[in-house]
């Protein structure tokens, strides 16, 4: 069995946790459409419930834009207990080998990335963005629809399929 920290699902936030229409304005991030930011995180800390072994990276844009630490502590307690890194750091704006910058690779490269470097054999990724996804790494990625996130059931239960395949493996 897995422990804690082999098992890792990479959270995206815009167009997972809330609607994807987040901008960065003076007073900090804005939603620009119905709802409330972090409205679907309830349903997360639903869906990790039955998975206490399951630890959180951050793989969002927001930890680049704010910082890792002001990232995650938008997120509730029950959440913000499982982040153990991010998929961004500074140094690594400058460390991608080649002349190809962080900013300039799809999620997917970057969350591979840090799976490689952690040498994570079981994770998965929630998040409104497939580009780059290919067919070989597909399952391990549970895709949101950016206006309604994890707010719809089905993707409800594409995460907890996908946690517990994980889970088994």
């Amino acid at each position: 069995m897995p422990t804690k920290r082999d098992q890792v699902l990479f959270l995206d936030f815009d167009g997972v946790l809330h609607p994807d229409a987040v901008y960065l304005s003076r007073q900090g991030p804005t939603l620009r459409s119905e709802g409330a930011l972090f409205m679907w995180a309830p349903a997360l800390a639903d869906s990790l419930e039955p998975f206490p072994q399951v630890s959180l990276v951050l793989s969002t844009s927001w930890v680049r834009n704010l910082g890792f630490k002001r990232a995650a502590a938008y997120l509730p307690a029950a959440l913000g207990a499982r982040v153990i890194g991010a998929t961004w750091h500074s140094s690594m704006a400058k460390d991608w080998p080649g002349d190809s910058r962080w900013d300039g690779r799809t999620r997917y490269d970057q969350i591979c990335r840090y799976a490689s470097r952690a040498r994570l054999a079981h994770w998965v990724s929630l998040d409104d963005d497939p580009e780059g996804w290919g067919t070989t790494a597909r399952h391990r990625l549970v895709v949101c629809d950016p206006d309604s996130g994890l707010g719809e059931s089905r993707t409800q239960e594409l995460l907890i399929d996908a946690l517990e395949r994980m889970n088994r493996s």
